[in-house]
């Protein structure tokens, strides 16, 4: 089967880029899907990466300078010859053993994307990330309605038409994959997911851990507003009561007038809050209309 492309966005890999190729043809060899296309976009590279994927033989994309990890990949899926897209990375952190794996998946099921979720001791959160990843996580399985093992693995398979649809809203740096995971989740289209081997990176991260999450809030929050607005105002609306009751509550035990004015605040911006969500609803349906 030779109809799989599959993308890979590399900025400054040098060292690792042509050990990943080598490593996903060597996987693919004995499976239906050994004359996949690679497509390597060089993300605007400083070092060799662009001279070396020029050399191996793959579709090679190159971007004039460094644009981010999104905007890359939708260069390289836009580029791709077919219709049933792979993205990985660069750096060998994502196993090549599993993409015909997840390819299985995703023609044997039906799904409309398959997602490698990382597990392993190079996937451990950090003191730092566990409570950015558990927010993030939260605001989208609160937003999905569903589990989400892992929202923005770097590694899954879906078709580059149904994506191609979503590129206005989908985020042009590291917040792509998470971005992508809600737009497919929120527009009704069935996602799976299969545990994958997280392993060590070749060279150092590109991740910016503070950037890059406020990022990621952004897009979050971005698509919540619009796929399902009234979600984003429910959460807001939530907080601000259950504050007004801690306030109104602390009131009463301290006798603190400020506290009780506060909180009946709270409780009124609550109502206020989610009366304009009911408005954004009715504005989405208005404008799917016209």
């Amino acid at each position: 089967m030779s109809d799989v492309s599959i993308v890979i966005p590399a900025y400054n890999e040098e060292g690792a880029i042509a050990e990943t190729v080598e490593a996903i043809r060597a996987a693919l060899q004995t499976t239906p899907y050994a004359q996949a296309e690679i497509v390597v976009v060089d993300d605007g590279s400083h070092d060799k990466t662009g001279d070396i994927a020029k050399t191996i033989g793959v579709t090679y994309v190159r971007n004039p300078h460094n644009i981010g990890y999104g905007m890359s990949l939708k260069r390289g899926i836009s580029a791709a010859a077919n219709d049933t897209i792979v993205i990985t990375d660069a750096d060998q952190t994502y196993p090549a053993d599993k993409i015909a794996t997840l390819l299985d998946i995703y023609f044997r099921d039906g799904f409309d994307m398959v997602v490698g979720a990382r597990t392993g001791e190079h996937y451990r959160e950090s003191i730092l990330k566990s409570p950015l990843r558990k927010i993030l996580r939260f605001l989208v399985e609160f937003t999905a309605g569903r589990k989400v093992p892992d929202i923005n693995s770097g590694m899954r398979v879906f078709s580059r038409q149904a994506v191609m649809e979503h590129f206005p809203r989908l985020c042009d740096t590291f917040s792509f994959t998470t971005s992508m995971t809600l737009a497919y989740m929120m527009t009704g289209r069935f996602v799976a997911y299969h545990q994958i081997a997280y392993h060590e990176r070749i060279g150092s991260s590109k991740v910016r851990l503070f950037r890059d999450s406020l990022r990621t809030l952004q897009y979050i929050v971005e698509a919540i507003t619009f796929y399902n607005p009234l979600k984003i105002f429910i959460l807001l609306s939530a907080c601000l009561f259950l504050g007004g009751f801690i306030l109104l509550v602390t009131a009463m035990l301290t006798q603190l007038n400020i506290a009780y004015v506060l909180g009946l605040g709270s409780w009124l911006s609550s109502v206020f809050v989610f009366c304009i969500g009911l408005l954004a609803v009715l504005l989405k349906q208005i404008l799917k209309q016209r």
